[in-house]
């Protein structure tokens, strides 16, 4: 039944995302943001993102395969391409990782290998042929994955929300939050809006609303991160062809924290690659310091490749991110808050989920629960006097 009010703080791809799946089941949705849009000074804004299953942590894999569904209904919902399916590739070279039963390709592997996803086991010679841009003794393949374009994402729903009668203010500063009786009032410069519950999907400044709400005691334990390097390779004209998404992977070797992206042709002037720690991985000592490391030891065709930032290339694709204590997501509803909820924490690899963040929280702030089982993620293991997941020793891998 229709009838709940809802308002959502923060504009980024979890708080639109639960605006759309909200808007067919509450009576009104109010997306309020202190910026804009697409705003590329935003952690969800870059030109791609990873949508991969290979995760070391079951539970991380099944949910991901269950956004990679949502987002696959959106796509044809909306008649764009959202997704490039060019698979996920991660490496192992034995020069570089000797023990490769340990490795983030082989365990990862074995996680889809249990839930029966799609996947290939590339021997070193099969790789050579199969995508000669890599130099490694083996390769593992998530096929069900690929990348986001993430721009082609915030036009879908910038477009499809007032299509659905969703307000987004843009520009809103938020001044004050009350309660009063059964309803929440949240206080800003263009004036007070009313609703029956509240999502808070506002990243590194969720703790900055909690602190507005009357009564309300919970913190959570949030850091920023971004990778040490991210550079595109601009690989030579003759070669070009070669390193798009047409024919080339996402690909990584977490456990010396490189990741990459091809060339989206059109969209992004070379091959995209990262370096950072992953919080999912462990760092093995390696001589890989640098994406030029890898590169020297992995894409001999990117070896004297021009490169440039990639914020300097794009403007947008500034990858930065939350992550948490207990290096497990945020979600769900905020102790000592009736009917507030909130997602975040999402740890650098939560624009995959974004969908089934989304539809959890609408469920949640419209229908009051959810058919999906997120006690695992619940915030209220960060309520004053609860014992968190990292003082058990819980801590995701």
């Amino acid at each position: 039944m229709r009838g709940r009010r809802l308002t959502i703080i923060g504009g980024g791809v979890m708080g639109l995302m639960t605006a759309y799946y909200a808007a067919p089941l509450a009576s009104s949705v109010t997306v309020l943001d202190k910026s804009r849009v697409g705003d590329p000074a935003t952690a969800s804004f870059a030109l791609t993102r990873s949508v991969r299953n290979d995760y070391l942590d079951l539970e991380y894999s099944r949910l991901a395969f269950e956004a990679r569904q949502l987002w696959a209904e959106l796509q044809q919902r909306s008649g764009q391409r959202l997704l490039v399916d060019c698979g996920c590739l991660n490496l192992v070279k034995t020069s570089v990782t000797p023990d490769v039963g340990a490795t983030y390709a082989a365990r990862s592997f074995a996680v889809l290998e249990e839930l029966q996803l799609r996947r290939e086991q590339l021997s070193g010679p099969e790789l050579a042929e199969r995508f000669p841009q890599f130099e490694a003794d083996g390769g593992w393949l998530d096929v069900d994955a690929g990348f986001a374009d993430v721009a082609a994402v915030t036009r879908v729903l910038s477009a499809a929300l007032p299509e659905l009668g969703v307000t987004v203010a843009e520009g809103t500063r938020i001044r004050g939050i009350a309660r009063d009786g059964d309803t929440w009032q949240v206080r800003t410069d263009a004036g007070t809006v009313e609703s029956d519950a509240l999502v808070i999907t506002a990243g590194l400044g969720t703790n900055e609303v909690l602190e507005l709400i009357p009564g309300c005691a919970t913190r959570f334990p949030l850091s920023p991160d971004r990778p040490a390097q991210s550079k595109y390779f601009i690989p030579d004209p003759s070669t070009r062809e070669l390193y798009t998404e047409k024919v080339m992977p996402v690909f990584a070797y977490l456990d010396v924290g490189i990741y990459g992206h091809p060339l989206y042709e059109g969209q992004t002037p070379g091959v995209k690659i990262g370096f950072y720690n992953p919080p999912d991985a462990t760092l093995v000592p390696s001589g890989i310091g640098s994406v030029e490391d890898f590169v020297a030891a992995c894409m001999p065709g990117l070896r004297d490749a021009p490169t440039v930032d990639v914020a300097e290339a794009s403007g947008v694709d500034t990858c930065f991110y939350d992550l948490v204590g207990d290096d497990n997501f945020i979600l769900g509803p905020v102790p000592g808050a009736d009917g507030v909820f909130t997602g975040v924490g999402w740890r650098g690899t939560g624009y995959k989920f974004a969908p089934w963040v989304g539809r959890v929280l609408a469920q949640l702030a419209v229908q009051r629960g959810t058919v999906y089982d997120i006690r695992r993620f619940t915030p209220g293991r960060f309520a004053p006097g609860a014992r968190t997941a990292a003082q058990a020793g819980g801590k995701a891998s």
